[in-house]
């Protein structure tokens, strides 16, 4: 059995998440810049067993999509493109920034830490693939 990756995708940055190989802890990776993310994930499949990619979905309180969902569709086409052979999914990632800065104050990070922009969106992808494995079980 394989990792699963999640991603958080970003117009400036990206959060990345993974799960161990039995898929059932879910753990931030790192925040990549949204340039390099193809080739980031491309050199990570390289190393690492993965078995699907999970993305964020950005919805709006209505159920339709965010503005952002536009460039995540660019970027999906261009991943299904360079790595044909994992399964893509996606997830509802309606309110994860908020729980990730949430997830911050509860952890006791300083408030200097958590202005980290790219801490921030790692745990939003790792709440999404949290969100991911408890709707699989």
């Amino acid at each position: 059995m394989g990792r699963i990756l999640a991603i958080d995708y970003g117009t400036k940055r990206t959060g990345i998440a993974v799960t161990d190989e039995l898929q059932i802890i879910a753990s931030g990776l790192t925040t990549v810049a949204t340039p390099e993310l193809l080739d980031f994930l491309k050199d990570y499949l390289e190393k690492e067993n993965v078995d699907k990619i999970v993305v964020g979905e950005p919805k709006q309180m209505n159920n339709t999509a965010s503005e952002s969902e536009v460039y995540i569709k660019t970027f999906l086409k261009k991943l299904t493109k360079a790595i044909p052979h994992i399964t893509i999914e996606r997830v509802d990632e309606r309110f994860t920034s908020k729980m990730a800065f949430q997830t911050m104050i509860d952890s006791g990070l300083k408030k200097k830490q958590r202005r980290n922009k790219a801490l921030v969106d790692e745990i939003s992808a790792t709440l999404i693939l949290q969100s991911y494995l408890a709707s699989q079980s």
